[in-house]
This record gives structure tokens, sequence and C-alpha cells, in this order.
């Protein structure tokens, strides 16, 4: 088997409230480390979890966008984009990916994470779409999924956030992308019953997986540490 079909989902979430968030620095070191010591045969995988309370900006973000960050902590890290907000109740999805080896550039890999999002939004009733100026997943104009990634050595890392069921309040402290008047969704308001967690995340991760050609896919649940 192609080692382009070969994917690895690592689950750290678990469904009981704050049971699963994980220090955003902690999972940021991982993922560069990750980055930095695979090698050509090195499979790709996506990690699923969600952070503690955290703020952070895009290497280039302008802080003038951060209005008041409360207690809520700040970190300046090395993807793209401006300033947002993660913490429990959102799913992180991060794709570490061999882009060279797939062939894929990062406009198309914006566009399959968007669409991936879509179709998992579209199999629960909810109408929703791109936005190729500010890339990211929007309903009614309002924003449920934000993207965000570095490219190192042809190998993606960060990736997606999908608002499911949290506390939408810190994004009051900052112009959420740099977009003063850009309004906040979430799955929460749009479905009377919200599955789990960790069924939307695995069924978000199968949607990005079908939108990458990975055939073969591997799981490997964790809910404390990583082990990468």
């Amino acid at each position: 088997m192609s080692l382009n079909q070969q994917l690895t989902i690592r689950n750290f979430l678990a469904d009981a409230p704050n049971q699963s968030t994980l220090d955003y620095q902690q999972v940021w070191q991982a993922m560069q480390t990750f980055t930095r010591e695979r090698d050509t045969n090195t499979v790709d995988e996506i990690w699923l979890l969600e952070h503690t309370s955290v703020f952070t900006l895009g290497k280039a973000a302008d802080e003038s966008h951060v209005l008041n960050a409360g207690d809520i902590p700040l970190v300046r890290v090395d993807r793209g984009g401006q300033v947002t907000y993660h913490g429990p109740g959102q799913i992180m999805l991060y794709l570490l990916a061999n882009l060279t080896r797939r062939n894929l550039g990062v406009r198309e890999l914006v566009e399959r994470l968007e669409q991936s999002v879509i179709a998992l939004l579209a199999s629960y009733g909810i109408q929703a779409k791109g936005d190729r100026k500010a890339p990211g997943v929007y309903v009614d104009n309002k924003k449920i999924a934000a993207l965000g990634l570095r490219i190192s050595r042809g190998c993606s890392y960060h990736g997606l956030c999908l608002n499911l069921d949290f506390d939408a309040s810190p994004f009051l402290g900052i112009n959420p992308c740099g977009y003063a008047d850009l309004e906040i969704t979430q799955m929460h308001n749009h479905i009377s019953h919200l599955p789990s967690k960790r069924i939307i995340a695995t069924q978000l991760a199968g949607e990005l997986a079908k939108q990458l050609g990975y055939s073969e896919i591997t799981g490997s649940d964790a809910v404390a540490v990583f082990d990468v």
C-alpha cells in the first residue's frame, strides 16, 4: 500500500467535560517535534483534541486585534492568520501531512480542510460555505470553523478548529481572525441533538481522510499525554 494512502488518527478526546483538555504549548511543541523528526517514510497523522482556554496569534498577527485578553493566556505561534480563541468544547483537528509526497499545494489543502467541515455539517442538515478571501467555514455568515497552517520542509502542521458546544464569550475580547464585526457560531446553535464530541471528531477526521484520498487508516486512542 502506498504511503500516500496511509493515515494514523490519534484521538485525545474524552466525552466528560474538561477531561481531555490539553495545554496549547505542549501540543504545539509536539507538532513541531513530529514534523522536525519525520522522514520520507513517516505515515501522516491527524490529531483530535481540545485545548484549555488560550488566545493564539499567528506569526505576523497584529496584537491590536486583542481587545481584552483578561486572564486567558496569549500565545504567539508559527501558523498563519490573526488572533483566535481555543477552549473546551471546540474540536481541534491537527493535520501532520507530507504535502510534497502528496503533491498538494497550500491553497488546495485549505479548500479540502474547508470541504471536510462543510460535508460534516451537511450531514447534520447545516448549510455552510467557505470564503476564499477569509479562509474558514461559515454558517449564515457566522464563523463556525477556523483554519491556520504552518508548512515546514514540505510538511503541514496546525489545522482547523470546529466550534461544537462551548462558551463563546472570550471572542468578545478579540477581533476574531482580525475582523471586528465577525460573529461566531457553533454546532450546538443549529441542531437540537448534538452527538458526543468523540463522534463528531471521528466523523470530521473521516471526511478529511476522504477529501485527501487516504484509504488505509489506523487509529490510536490516548487520554493524557502524547506518544509521538
